[in-house]
């Protein structure tokens, strides 16, 4: 069974006496590479499924003949961003790996190889022959806390990963003991060091598994990093206050430092869209994230009333394309694109609240537009913070 970090479950315990938990318009100030394969980005309005106030659930809709099976679908990245790339945010070396999937047929990647590989931990590459190729999952792929301290999962640009919209597809937690416990601090340690690069997720799908969310990605402790990737028509359950993440949903980086989401497409194009309570892209409590050169659109905040849920609602809807509560974090955006994503509540791109008033967001060479719904905008638009929290702003539009 899942561990929650001491600090979520004071905070889950404590909040309906102090209303500190995603502490929104509920609550005080808010009451007034190489990209992969595939089409470049589409740009008509609207995003996939239901708007805001509208109903709609689940992954988006996409079918087994969609383009995302057959390696189609928008490529990974902003294409207009230009920002370079810290060194640790870069791709990962995999020219000597610890398993490679497939033996150069489709048919050699199946399900039961990709479980098998990840749970081994280490350097894994495909070999399922020249063209794309989609693999179902048929069961979770877990990562266990052992088989490290590095471990990388290079797709290729070739291979998608579906949890066929009936479950998650990739789950890492240093808290939980079946995933093997390695350090007697396991809310705060420097491993697993997980890359993803090279590797589209499609509907993945952690609906009613439990109250986290991440639909495509759960990650709690050690490291992340995302590399060149893609995720379409991944969901999480559809109302809650504080569930979230349709893309990532993520807690407890390693002594705070960012997780790295690098020249990656969340949505992208109309009917690829990531759909939750909140965070249609990504969503986490106390995390920092540098986002590089990235691209958010379509995505979905399907949840209503915020956080704490006001009176006679589910709870939720905040955050279109991204996510951020908690405590002592930050938020930078560069090269990045945050376009036509919805809520129902606040941050129809943005939600950053910080419930002891830290942290800060930066935003370099970036666009922010045309996202719509929700309220309590008290520093630009499109974007949920406290009016003290710092916003730096260069070379961007935000409109």
């Amino acid at each position: 069974m899942m561990r929650r970090p001491l600090e979520l479950i004071l905070c889950l315990s404590m909040g309906t006496v102090l209303g500190a938990c995603g502490d929104d318009a509920s609550g005080g100030e808010g009451t007034t590479d190489t990209g992969g394969a595939g089409a470049t980005s589409a740009s008509g309005a609207g995003g996939s499924g239901a708007g805001p106030g509208g109903a709609g659930t689940g992954s988006g809709g996409a079918g087994a003949g969609s383009p995302a099976h057959e390696g189609g679908g928008p490529p990974a990245g902003n294409p207009d961003g230009s920002c370079a790339v810290p060194a640790e945010a870069r791709a990962a070396d995999t020219s000597s790996p610890t398993t490679v999937i497939g033996d150069g047929t489709p048919a050699s990647c199946t399900s039961e190889a990709v479980v098998r590989a990840v749970a081994a931990g280490g350097i894994i590459t495909f070999d399922c022959g020249p063209d794309p190729i989609t693999i179902t999952l048929e069961e979770t792929a877990k990562i266990f806390n052992d088989t490290g301290p590095e471990i990388v999962i290079d797709g290729g640009g070739l291979v998608t990963l579906s949890g066929g919209g009936q479950r998650r597809i990739l789950y890492m937690n240093t808290c939980d003991e079946a995933q093997v416990w390695t350090t007697s601090s396991c809310d705060n340690q420097d491993h697993p060091r997980l890359t993803i690069q090279n590797l589209t997720f499609i509907e993945g799908d952690s609906t009613g598994d439990d109250d986290e969310g991440g639909g495509a990605i759960f990650a709690q402790g050690g490291r992340l990093k995302v590399v060149n990737s893609r995720f379409f028509n991944n969901a999480c359950d559809a109302a809650g206050p504080d569930v979230g993440g349709a893309g990532i949903r993520a807690f407890m980086q390693y002594n705070g430092l960012p997780l790295y989401v690098v020249n990656s497409t969340f949505g992208g194009a109309e009917g690829h869209g990531n759909a939750c309570a909140n965070g249609g892209g990504i969503s986490s409590i106390g995390v920092s994230w540098t986002v590089v050169n990235s691209l958010f659109s379509h995505n979905r905040a399907l949840g209503n009333g915020g956080n704490p849920a006001e009176e006679g609602t589910p709870g939720g809807g905040s955050g279109g394309a991204i996510y951020n509560d908690g405590t002592t974090m930050t938020l930078t955006l560069c090269g990045t694109r945050i376009e036509r994503n919805e809520v129902n509540a606040h941050g129809s791109a943005i939600f950053f609240v910080s419930n002891d008033h830290t942290g800060n967001i930066v935003i370099d060479r970036s666009v922010i537009t045309e996202n719509a719904g929700g309220s309590w905008y008290p520093t630009y638009p499109q974007i949920s913070n406290h009016d003290d929290t710092p916003i730096a702003v260069t070379d961007s539009v935000i409109e």
